[in-house]
C-alpha cells in the first residue's frame, strides 16, 4: 500500500518538474540577448565531433546542437554528467570569449556549489587556446572535482562550436 501511496504522489509531482528545463532555458537566453534569436542547429561531424570527442573523452550525445547566434554573439545549452547525473549549463560567448556561464539544472547530490555566481564567475572572459584548453585556470571545489570538471568541459566545447559557428565552416 505504501508504494502505491508512494507512486500516486510521484505521478502528480513529475508533471509540475517536466516544464523546469524549459523555463530555466529561457530565462537564461532572455538574459543572454535583447531579443532572443531563432534557435538554430550545428551538425556533430567529422573533425568537429573529434574534437569533442577529444574534450570530453566520449561521443557527445547528440548529432545535433541548438544554439542560438545574433551578430558575433551566441549562447550554448549542453549537458554533461557529473558523477552520475547530467548537468545542464547555459554558455554565452562574445567575440570568441566566454561572457557568461550558468548552471541551469543541477541533477546531482552533492557539489552544487558549481552553481555559484562566484564559482561561475571564473569563466568570464576565457578564450580557448590552440590546445582546446581554457587560457586560465580554474579553481576547484572540494569534493564537486567531478562537476567542475563537467564545467570546464562544456565550456571548451561552447568556445570551440562557436568558433565553428562564426566561420561558416559547419554543414
Amino acid at each position: 500500500m505504501a508504494w502505491i501511496s508512494l507512486f500516486a504522489l510521484l505521478s502528480f509531482a513529475l508533471p509540475a518538474c517536466a516544464g523546469e528545463p524549459a523555463s530555466e532555458v529561457k530565462t537564461f537566453l532572455s538574459g543572454a540577448f535583447n531579443e532572443v534569436p531563432k534557435a538554430q542547429h550545428i551538425w556533430l561531424t567529422g573533425e568537429l565531433r573529434a574534437n569533442m570527442r577529444d574534450i570530453l573523452r566520449h561521443d557527445y550525445p547528440l548529432a545535433r546542437v541548438s544554439y542560438w547566434r545574433s551578430s558575433d554573439r551566441t549562447a550554448w545549452v549542453l549537458d554533461e554528467i557529473g558523477k552520475e547525473r547530467p548537468i545542464t549549463v547555459g554558455i554565452v560567448i562574445d567575440h570568441n570569449r566566454v561572457e557568461k556561464v550558468r548552471v541551469l539544472i543541477y541533477r546531482e547530490s552533492r557539489g552544487w556549489e558549481v552553481k555559484s555566481p562566484a564559482f561561475t564567475a571564473q569563466f568570464s572572459g576565457a578564450r580557448l587556446g590552440a590546445d582546446r584548453q581554457l587560457d586560465r585556470a580554474i579553481d576547484g571545489i572540494s569534493g564537486a572535482t567531478l562537476s567542475v570538471r563537467a564545467l570546464q568541459k562544456l565550456t571548451r566545447i561552447a568556445l570551440l562550436l562557436h568558433r565553428q559557428t562564426m566561420t561558416g565552416e559547419h554543414p
